[in-house]
């Protein structure tokens, strides 16, 4: 059970916590949803249909593995290692809607580590800057929030991938990146721990 010093007064959520829900919701709306990736997947023929499964599990493993690793690593180094939990994984669009199959399942492990990093690090985060007594509230804010930019990007990242799949890609890239400086600067805000 952990200690609040003193219950908050305020009603309102700090700076860091609104800078982090940016954050979360550009690293949703890049992140392209398993069931485009398993439709390109059918549709290119670059994955037979029976391993799409397996490509699956390896991504769920993976994000598994990288949420131990990850949340031990970001107990121990912070900012650092969010940079990297997020920014590395933002790099499976190109891999996982290219032509080959060893590319497309070195992006789904990409991908599973990015799922791992916002299972185990986004939550970690926002602990730091939320009052005990209000963090229910503002998980339940913040999943909203993700939850939201996950459908929207999804959306127009359905709609690219009928117009132009390097135009997706680069979509899914560069909201994912553009994540990097905001959870920097809410880094920055959060003050130090």
């Amino acid at each position: 059970m952990e200690e609040s010093a003193q219950p908050s007064s305020s009603r309102r959520f700090s700076r860091a916590y609104w800078l982090y829900l940016v954050t979360g919701g550009l690293i949703a709306a890049g992140f392209a949803d398993f069931s485009l990736i398993a439709f390109h997947f059918q549709k290119t023929a670059t994955v037979p249909q029976g391993l799409v499964p397996v490509f699956y599990a390896v991504a769920m493993a993976t994000g598994a593995l990288a949420s131990l690793v990850l949340g031990k690593l970001l107990d121990k180094l912070g900012l650092p290692i969010l940079l990297v939990a997020f920014g590395v994984p933002a790099f499976f669009a190109p891999l996982v809607f290219v032509r080959g199959a060893t590319l497309e399942l070195v992006g789904m492990i990409l991908w599973g580590i990015g799922m791992g990093a916002q299972d185990s690090c986004l939550k970690a985060v926002l602990s730091a800057v939320v009052p005990p007594e209000r963090r229910s509230t503002a998980f339940g804010i913040f999943d909203t929030g993700f939850g939201l930019a996950w459908f929207v990007g999804s959306a127009i990242m359905g709609l690219l991938y009928d117009k132009s799949i390097p135009a997706g890609v680069l979509f899914s890239v560069v909201l994912q990146l553009l994540a990097l400086p905001v959870l920097a600067f809410a880094n920055r805000e959060k003050g130090p721990e």
